[in-house]
């Protein structure tokens, strides 16, 4: 038989599609019997079944009858067949591993289940009793079947439950990143404006801050202050005030910081942002040559 007869009709040879009528179009359908599955068009199963209530296949002598006509194919019939009796017998036989005492006793078990899906499916001369004793094994295990089911209901929403704790975590993970680059674009780009600023003479010095965040990463620096841990920055003590007294910071103006820059610029010695960055360059410099000389 060849790959062609399955898509024409087994009776007049029409193709599905085949307008040689000029009026309709002819279309197939499929005698969903195992064993068969041979096409027949609409013409043809009017005229047979205005004759009789069934009439036998042409090519493999099987019966065929309005009810088992679809316009689907066998392989499409049988696959949804098999999932349907599947569901219905793995919810009766519904033993797990633990349940054994050793592997090949489960194997055993799962091998008389398929057997059994299988006679059902394609029609096997022991289908009938197939169903009978599934029926028989659901009405004599009843309880343990239903308590099988429960644990796995069980399980399945301890699973589902993972599942969606692991995305939310996800999420939240996703978001403080999300948030994390936003705060670092910002730092950035306020330490780019200040940096603009003290080279126009706005003001006397980037704060203390931001070159904190410029020297520890600023990552590191944005986690120190959200979780308000001093592992990633020095903690040291504020600088005494000199025994002469800090000057007063003066506000600069552009006049006054072409002055400066002409005479070899600087922010004034006294004032107490010199004193706070001279200490935290000088503490964290020394650290520095310890933890090198300690590597």
């Amino acid at each position: 038989e060849g790959d062609d007869d399955l898509f024409q009709c087994a009776i007049c040879g029409t193709a599905e599609g085949d307008s040689s009528n000029l009026t309709t179009q002819s279309s197939l359908q499929t005698n969903a019997t195992v064993g068969c599955g041979h096409q027949f068009c609409t013409s043809c199963v009017e005229r047979e079944l205005s004759r009789r209530k069934e009439f036998p296949c042409p090519i493999c002598d099987t019966i065929v009858k309005r009810v088992t006509l679809s316009t689907r194919t066998l392989d499409d019939v049988q696959c949804e067949k098999d999932t349907s009796w599947r569901v219905r017998v793995t919810k009766v036989f519904n033993k797990v591993e633990s349940d054994f005492e050793s592997l090949k006793e489960y194997n055993d078990y799962l091998e008389q289940v398929e057997d059994i899906i299988y006679s059902i499916v394609n029609e096997e001369p022991d289908a009938e009793e197939m169903k009978a004793n599934v029926k028989a094994y659901e009405e004599q295990h009843k309880s343990e079947i239903v308590i099988r089911q429960s644990q796995r209901a069980d399980e399945e929403r301890s699973i589902a439950d993972r599942i969606a704790a692991e995305q939310r975590e996800t999420e939240r993970r996703k978001l403080e990143f999300q948030q994390e680059a936003k705060a670092i674009a910002a730092t950035k780009r306020k330490l780019k404006q200040e940096s603009k600023q003290v080279l126009l003479g706005e003001r006397e010095e980037v704060s203390a801050e931001l070159r904190a965040a410029q020297m520890q990463g600023y990552a590191n620096e944005l986690k120190r202050r959200v979780f308000n841990t001093n592992s990633t920055v020095l903690n040291t003590p504020r600088v005494r005030e000199p025994k002469e007294g800090l000057e007063k910071e003066k506000k600069l103006d552009r006049e006054l910081y072409r002055k400066r820059q002409a005479a070899g610029g600087g922010i004034p010695s006294g004032s107490i942002a010199a004193h706070e960055r001279n200490w935290n360059e000088t503490v964290s410099t020394f650290f520095a040559k310890v933890s090198v000389n300690s590597v």
